[in-house]
């Protein structure tokens, strides 16, 4: 597939509803009781369906990650004096800014679509709705990006240059993918997808929804005027005839640099920098230089994003070695692993599991934790936190099918960890806390629904 540029894009998307907390009496107080709060590693959730597994590349902290010895090369290569541009917003000559989602049920009818590049697409049908949003409009010639959310399927489906076709009864498109939300698989090595890196797009996007409850949990997707003809994990294609190793691949992850001062922001921007810190970014597309994406929304501030996050030069980020959390070559899983330090725990509450609990106060001083008499089926973990109540983890034990809920019973603005291994498997789940605030009812919330495989 030829290189593309990115556009000025379209449409509308659907919003996730807010998760309601609600009050849990506890001794002679009233503490928070989250349910389904435990958030997946740099976790997202959209229509009741997670954004890829917790342990996804795409939702992983890379903030202790050794420096790409290539960094300072592939910096200058996109420009080092060039500022960071919010590729989304409200409304541009007439049209939504930013690349658009829809969601529709399971019922939904499926049309078929014709490709461009067929041999690297998935054939359809697709779940098409009627008029659905079209990055850059209706009668935009830029990328008409179309993304499909499956909401009971938990599929997502993705077209690049969609076009409908004899009244919207079937579409063309450049290339189509469609991409299981619960599962870590990446397409073919060489396919592209609806992007140039064949990966998935909206994972990568700035939500308005995320940025108003205070944390963004994972990595954001960017373009870059020159790319090398060549990618690494975990994108499966590139789009380049630039062999020079001064040019990033594409998939390559790059994070703002942590001694960047984020003091003078607004608190919308503020929040797109610390995921920046934290989650970095990923190179998906051949664009602008430091263009980021995100989900069109008439409640952005399009004045403040842009001339604050242009204060951002290339020259503040640095690119990232994430070779140390390849686990298989084909599958986006990231090695996630428990620090070295400390115990894990059990209970004959939830057999067949063992747990690793950090609790982090607010003043960064890491809790010792222990366990607590509880209800049934339950594990209950606690830390004292200096000057405060003692702050709860309520693990719930697994449902039927396997399902581990971990919930959460909290009383402070510290981080928590949570590590659960399935000991048949091996399997191990991390879930992570940070710093959200009790009383505030719009907490993202999320957990991981592929669970645990039975027994």
């Amino acid at each position: 597939m030829n290189p593309r540029t990115s556009c000025i894009p379209a449409g509308v998307p659907s919003r996730s509803p807010k998760l309601r907390p609600r009050l849990w009496i506890q001794g002679v107080g009233l503490l928070l009781l989250l349910q389904v709060l435990a958030l997946p590693l740099a976790g997202q959730e959209l229509a009741g369906c997670p954004i890829l597994p917790p342990d996804d590349i795409w939702n992983v902290r890379v903030d202790e990650l050794p420096v790409d010895p290539r960094s300072d090369d592939f910096v200058q290569a996109i420009g080092a004096g060039v500022g960071v541009h919010p590729d989304f917003g409200t409304v541009y000559e007439g049209a939504p800014i930013g690349i658009p989602f829809v969601v529709v049920p399971g019922s939904q009818p499926r049309l078929p679509v014709d490709f461009l590049y067929d041999d690297e697409s998935d054939p359809g049908p697709y779940p098409i709705p009627p008029d659905p949003p079209i990055e850059g409009g209706a009668t935009s010639d830029g990328d008409r990006h179309v993304l499909i959310v499956d909401r009971d399927a938990c599929r997502l489906y993705e077209l690049f240059d969609a076009r409908p076709v004899a009244g919207g009864s079937r579409w063309s498109a450049g290339s189509g993918a469609v991409f299981d939300l619960r599962s870590h698989a990446l397409r073919r090595d060489g396919w592209t997808s609806a992007d140039a890196a064949g990966l998935p797009i909206l994972p990568g996007l700035v939500r308005y929804e995320e940025v108003a409850a205070g944390a963004i949990h994972h990595a954001l997707r960017f373009t870059a005027p020159d790319t090398r003809s060549d990618h690494v994990w975990p994108a499966r294609h590139d789009a380049s005839d630039l062999s020079a190793a001064r040019f990033p691949p594409m998939g390559q992850r790059f994070r703002l640099r942590a001694d960047f001062d984020l003091s003078g922001f607004s608190p919308q921007v503020r929040v797109i920098l610390r995921a920046l810190q934290t989650y970095g970014m990923m190179l998906a597309d051949n664009g602008s230089a430091w263009f980021i994406s995100g989900a069109p929304d008439p409640r952005w501030d399009d004045d403040t994003l842009v001339t604050e996050l242009r204060r951002v030069k290339g020259r503040d980020f640095e690119a990232v070695d994430v070779s140390s959390l390849l686990v298989d070559a084909d599958s986006g899983r990231a090695a996630v692993a428990p620090p070295e330090e400390g115990e894990w725990l059990d209970t004959p509450e939830i057999p067949g599991f063992r747990f690793r609990v950090r609790i982090v106060s607010g003043v960064g001083a890491e809790l010792p934790v222990h366990t607590e008499p509880c209800i049934p089926e339950t594990l209950c973990v606690s830390g004292a936190v200096p000057g405060r109540s003692e702050l709860f983890v309520r693990i719930v034990g697994p449902k039927p099918n396997g399902r581990l809920w971990p919930t959460l019973v909290r009383f402070s603005t510290s981080r928590i960890e949570i590590w659960i291994e399935q000991l048949s498997t091996g399997l191990m789940r991390h879930y992570v806390l940070d710093g959200a605030t009790p009383g505030d009812d719009s907490l993202p919330g999320s957990f991981d629904r592929d669970g645990f495989p039975p027994g």
